[in-house]
């Protein structure tokens, strides 16, 4: 069940941008606050405790209820700042008290890292880091300044592109740093 309840809240994630552009017209904002707040409430009472996952979903379902009590089409677009503000303090909190975010994810394939791995993936979670500081920004100008469209444009086809192009980069550089590239 919580598989589920997290793939429906990556699913909602990933599509977001698109329901908020096209579902205004059909949708009041309380709606969607009360539907993504469900999703994650579900998953917080179904996901398994870990370091801050309370505390995001307590955050995420605030947000949620505020959004529904103000019924502001605005504050949908806000969804996409908060949710790189999550990512960034994940990525960066995990640099203070460590083993940094992506060591982490290496260790799940190799748990016998050597040190210059560890230096690696520490400068790896950096680059995440800024990545998330300058993808919430950027959602957050877009929200303030924007229009609608450039907001979609961006959150929901811009910014997933320029994750994917970080991810290929890091992966090529990774493969020659291996020697095998």
């Amino acid at each position: 069940m919580s598989r589920l309840i997290g793939l429906g809240l990556l699913l909602a994630g990933l599509l977001y941008p698109f329901a908020v552009y096209y579902g205004t017209e059909h949708f009041a904002p309380w709606q969607f606050g009360l539907l993504l707040g469900s999703l994650w409430l579900l998953r917080a009472l179904t996901a398994a405790r870990r370091p801050g996952s309370r505390w995001m979903a307590a955050t995420v379902i605030l947000f949620c209820l505020l959004l529904a009590w103000f019924d502001n089409p605005q504050w949908l677009r806000w969804y996409p700042s908060l949710v790189s503000a999550f990512m960034l303090a994940l990525f960066g909190l995990s640099l203070k008290y460590g083993p940094p975010m992506v060591e982490r994810l290496a260790r799940m394939t190799d748990p016998q890292l050597p040190p210059k791995a560890i230096v690696y993936t520490r400068q790896v979670t950096v680059v995440w880091s800024a990545f998330f500081l300058c993808n919430g920004l950027l959602a957050a100008a877009l929200t303030l300044w924007a229009p609608l469209s450039w907001w979609t444009l961006y959150n929901g086809l811009i910014a997933y592109g320029l994750m994917a192009l970080l991810f290929a980069v890091e992966w090529l550089v990774r493969q020659r740093l291996r020697g095998r590239v």
